[in-house]
């Protein structure tokens, strides 16, 4: 395969200038996309050429996938980068792309397909010996049957709804007792809300951690899994600080784990880059789900390992043998990850608006992933993330300590930013003493507002 010269991206803000970062270490000519509303963006500028694909609304820029072809064939673009969000998982759109004899920079259409739909992303677990959580086969259609399921799964356990979603049609039963009155409840409203009062039944996990695994897989069988990620400081499923490695986990646990998604990873045949996501509870770990691209907390791995993963990624996609092994692998320090948005810190709602000020920390160990300055205006159109602040220390109270004084230091005006949550968090006895789970964040917050 040809190396590739010039890549299109198809993404925005500090994930379009990140790439645009990793090509430019590489010699590759790079292609901004952007909205009408983005005219005035970092990437547009920085890029070496760039294209307008239409107005402010995402359905008619950056995801309108003509348009991002158009401009691809245009510039005479080798290759298209996704970045994350947009597009980067939509299995349609890589067809599309390689249909154009253009190069997709991630795993292919087959594979984001498969792993996006969770319940074909759980046979695909099962049958590469990933653990999943345990539950039902297949639907409990009777109180007899729920039963029986209760006690082989072990309490306590979860029903829901096969038709369910967004959290609805779902009842938590702690022990038998509890389970007609919570089988006949969630059927009724499994058929009321969805037409259907088909259950199926799962373990249910109280206090988990959302641990999750980096994955590089090349074209020619190397797959190399990176220590892992502790994404448990989350609210409403949303990730507000991650970490690497996830300090609460013992070697043991984590050089078995490594070794369970490397085989996993081998036999599904993925390549490019991909996270492993899991739940992590009393010392066992369930496979959630797999994301076919690059993830936005990709940096404390970098930090950690010192390995460009966009670059990687390129390489990958050109056809390139990884160069590494496992074994050349090897941690170092600690590394947090702060998304700094522009919300309210108490009630999350989105402040647009113009930066009137601009200061971000500096000094060793800190690095800031953004595109906004001085006098940028963040749109309402789109996220509210103004920045990353990644921040690197040799032990995990080293980097406690250089983030409360990165976060600090940094000065944005003219926004609400969430960073006075963050300093917040960085105080909190749980959070220096490992004591969080998925649910700790949201809890917290309820208690703050008392």
């Amino acid at each position: 395969m040809p190396a590739i010269k010039k890549i299109l991206i198809a993404n925005r803000g500090e994930i379009a200038l990140r790439i645009i970062r990793a090509c430019r270490d590489m010699g590759i000519r790079t292609v901004a996309v952007y909205s009408s509303t983005d005219r005035m963006a970092s990437h547009v500028h920085i890029a070496d050429e760039s294209v307008c694909i239409g107005p402010g609304p995402a359905k008619d820029s950056y995801l309108n996938e003509s348009a991002i072809l158009t401009a691809a064939l245009l510039t005479n673009s080798d290759a298209i980068h996704p970045g994350y969000g947009f597009l980067s998982e939509r299995a349609e759109f890589v067809e599309k792309v390689e249909l154009h004899n253009l190069i997709w920079i991630g795993p292919d259409a087959n594979m984001i397909s498969k792993m996006g739909d969770k319940v074909a992303a759980k046979k695909t677990a099962v049958k590469c010996g990933l653990p999943v959580v345990p539950g039902s086969e297949g639907a409990v259609d009777t109180l007899e049957s729920a039963l029986s399921w209760g006690e082989k799964i072990g309490y306590p356990v979860m029903l829901k709804a096969s038709a369910g979603g967004g959290g609805k049609g779902m009842r938590p039963v702690m022990n038998a007792s509890e389970m007609a009155e919570a089988f006949q409840m969630t059927k009724r409203e499994a058929k009321a809300g969805f037409g259907d009062d088909t259950l199926y039944m799962e373990k249910l996990l109280l206090h988990p951690k959302h641990i999750e695994f980096q994955v590089l897989a090349d074209k020619h069988g190397g797959v190399v899994i990176f220590g892992e990620r502790d994404c448990s400081l989350q609210r409403k499923n949303q990730k507000v600080m991650e970490e690497c490695p996830a300090a609460a986990l013992t070697t043991k646990q984590r050089d078995d784990m490594i070794e369970v998604c490397r085989a996993a990873v081998k036999k599904m045949g993925y390549t490019n880059a991909g996270t492993l996501e899991f739940m992590f509870e009393d010392s066992k770990f369930y496979f959630l789900e797999m994301n076919t691209r690059l993830q936005v907390e990709h940096p404390v791995t970098e930090m950690v390992y010192g390995v460009d993963l966009v670059r990687e990624q390129i390489r990958i996609a050109q056809g390139e043998k990884l160069g590494y092994n496992q074994g050349n692998l090897v941690p170092n320090g600690h590394a947090i990850e702060f998304r700094i948005n522009a919300e309210d810190p108490e009630t999350f709602v989105p402040n647009p608006g113009t930066i009137t000020a601009y200061n971000p920390p500096g000094g060793l160990g800190i690095r800031i992933d953004s595109a906004v300055y001085n006098g940028y205006i963040i749109p309402p159109t789109y996220d509210s993330l103004i920045a990353k602040l990644i921040v690197w220390a040799p032990n995990r109270p080293a980097c406690l300590m250089r983030a409360q004084r990165s976060l600090d230091e940094f000065i944005i005006e003219g926004v609400k930013t969430t960073i006075p949550l963050q300093q917040k968090l960085l105080q909190a006895k749980d959070v220096k003493s490992l004591n969080v789970d998925n649910h700790w964040l949201e809890e917290f917050l309820a208690k703050e507002k008392k």
